[in-house]
């Protein structure tokens, strides 16, 4: 008899406030995961319960709420309140203390109930779904993030580290796991949290938390060292596998560490986000230097104290890649696994997967977990709203041409990815030999700052040719400095300020189609590479219908929209294309009921 394990993740409450996702699995293997924001429209599904990703997890497999075996949450409730006193002490001592106390007593009451029923608040939201609810267990929410990054890992042993803003008391916890599962070995309690540090700098910065963390990452190599505000960041931190940032955290969010920042530098938060000076590039240098120099500390003490020279990554922190390549380029270190699904949001795949052994758990290759539309589906689609397409013979081989000529393409194929990246099956695709592909596709697609990099699909039998320790690079959860020599190949998808860049590597068995266009490409140009970035607009979720993806393509600056076997172009000349005048936005006129 089949075994199905419902795993999800709330954003309501105790169970935190950003993306919210669920993640089905029969027999022990995730069949299908979404995350509500897809259907929110809402970047993180910010304070929402995961109704419409339960309902689709359900459907799936033609379910109903009953048919389920067992609901998972990844969060216990139970051990919120070993931070209780710090928020008893921080609303005391803060400014606005009444403010802070009246709402810390609302948070005070609401834990107390979940020591008697920590589950009541999700079940009564789980009866509109169906009933009778099955059982509900509660699983701490890094050791989720753990089970998420060793058990697919393919390792035997290994050092897991989960770093984030907090879960329950945790921020940061080292675990030592085997075949049998994991121990947790040592913990840094939260407010010590290095996610919550990166995120003051972020808002410093003028980005949001939570939001803005991978632009100050991606910002970090456009400055320098500049040791007035290293030796200010180091009088105020220490750094290292002792680590401890509560000179900056000790606050509820992240004001009290902003207005830390500004008496220390002599200088406001910056108010235009997105513009800066060489000194906040510097500051962002700095701030990357010093989260690296932390974690690769932490990885490498707890390699020396187990004997084990596997990692695995799991937790918002770990969506740094270029964090992850310092780690793995740790002498220390032989091989590295970074959860693709990292935040919040794959805390379900690690709530189904905590309930095996990781032995019994296959390794990770590919996260297309999400939705798909079959051709008769989006046919009806185009011929409804009548839209003029083509079906070429060989779909892979018309895209890998307009590509190669200088075209932006919009590329949904196959089931959606579950997590942050695009992975070619809602892609935004364009060619990654010119810096003019990246700029025209920040300018006039993506919307965003021009000095922003992109990303490449690289078929992995290349890898070694064209990154230096290239190898098997799935997610694009990893940064890799690319071969001198290669350079001019891959303008439009290295960072301007290092040449390095973070790469999606392709193998037939993970995304047949994707594997062939990029193939096709590289017969066409000899550059076995696309720019790839995913497909949605800037500040908003990655498309997941055909109508979603069609209204992108005449709100954006895209001149072909692939939707599996079927194409739609702009009616623009290959002069108007030169030119960019193909860039007007359409007026919206032609009506696209939501499927």
């Amino acid at each position: 008899m089949t075994d199905y394990r419902l795993a999800f993740k709330p954003a309501i409450g105790l169970y935190g406030q950003h993306d919210p996702s669920a993640v089905l699995f029969e027999d022990g293997t995730p069949v299908f995961g979404v995350e509500e924001e897809r259907y929110t429209r809402e970047k993180h599904a910010t304070n929402t319960f995961p109704e419409r990703a339960i309902r689709a997890c359900l459907d799936h497999r033609d379910l109903t709420l009953p048919n389920v075996d067992r609901i998972l949450l990844p969060y216990e409730p139970r051990l919120r309140g070993k931070i209780a006193s710090h928020y008893v002490t921080d609303a005391v001592r803060a400014p606005g203390g009444a403010r802070k106390l009246s709402a810390l007593e609302e948070t005070l009451v609401t834990q107390a109930r979940s020591r008697f029923v920590p589950t009541r608040q999700i079940e009564n939201r789980l009866e509109s779904i169906g009933a009778p609810v099955p059982p509900i267990e509660t699983i701490s929410h890094h050791r989720c993030h753990a089970a998420s990054a060793f058990h697919p890992s393919g390792f035997d042993e290994g050092v897991v580290l989960t770093i984030d803003a907090k879960g329950e008391y945790d921020s940061t916890v080292v675990w030592h796991a085997d075949g049998d599962g994991l121990t947790r070995a040592y913990t840094y309690e939260h407010p010590n949290s290095l996610g919550l540090f990166f995120a003051i700098v972020t808002e410093y910065l003028g980005y949001r938390m939570f939001n803005g963390e991978g632009k100050v990452m991606g910002l970090a190599p456009y400055g320098n060292d500049n040791p007035e505000i290293e030796g200010v960041l180091r009088d105020l931190i220490d750094t290292g596998a002792d680590y401890d940032v509560t000179a900056l955290t000790k606050r509820w969010g992240t004001g009290h560490g902003v207005e830390v920042l500004e008496d220390a530098f002599d200088r406001p938060r910056n108010e235009t986000p997105g513009e800066f000076d060489q000194w906040e590039k510097d500051l962002a240098h700095t701030a990357q230097k010093l989260l690296e120099e932390t974690v690769v500390a932490i990885a490498e003490t707890a390699i020396e104290k187990t004997g084990t020279d596997n990692v695995a990554i799991a937790g918002g922190v770990a969506l740094n890649c270029k964090l992850n390549k310092r780690v793995r380029e740790s002498p220390l270190v032989d091989d590295v696994f970074v959860q693709p699904v990292a935040h919040d949001a794959g805390l379900a795949l690690g709530a189904g997967w905590s309930q095996q052994p990781p032995s019994a758990v296959d390794r990770q290759t590919d996260v297309y977990l999400g939705p798909e539309y079959d051709t008769a589906a989006i046919r009806s689609i185009l011929e409804t709203n009548k839209l003029a397409y083509a079906e070429p013979d060989d779909v892979e081989r018309y895209v890998a041409e307009r590509l190669a000529d200088g075209d932006l393409v919009g590329w949904f194929q196959g089931r959606m990815e579950l997590g942050p990246r695009a992975l070619g099956a809602r892609s935004i695709l364009a060619d990654p030999r010119t810096a003019a592909s990246r700029d025209r596709v920040n300018r006039f697609v993506k919307h965003r700052e021009e000095w922003r990099p992109f990303a490449p699909s690289i078929l992995e039998s290349a890898a070694e040719e064209y990154l230096i320790d290239g190898g098997p690079a799935p997610f694009m959860i990893d940064a890799y400095d690319v071969r001198p020599e290669k350079t001019d190949d891959l303008e439009a998808v290295l960072h301007p300020a290092d040449d390095s860049t973070r790469p999606q590597t392709v193998r037939e068995d993970q995304h047949q189609r994707y594997h062939r266009l990029i193939s096709e490409f590289a017969d066409i140009t000899g550059v076995p590479v696309v720019l790839n970035t995913s497909f949605n607009d800037h500040a908003e979720p990655v498309v997941r219908t055909p109508t979603q993806a069609i209204k992108d393509f005449y709100g954006m600056g895209l001149d072909v929209l692939v939707l599996e076997d079927f194409v739609i172009e702009k009616r623009t000349s290959k002069a108007d294309r030169d030119s960019e005048l193909l860039f007007e936005e359409s007026d919206g006129s032609t009506p696209i009921p939501e499927q």
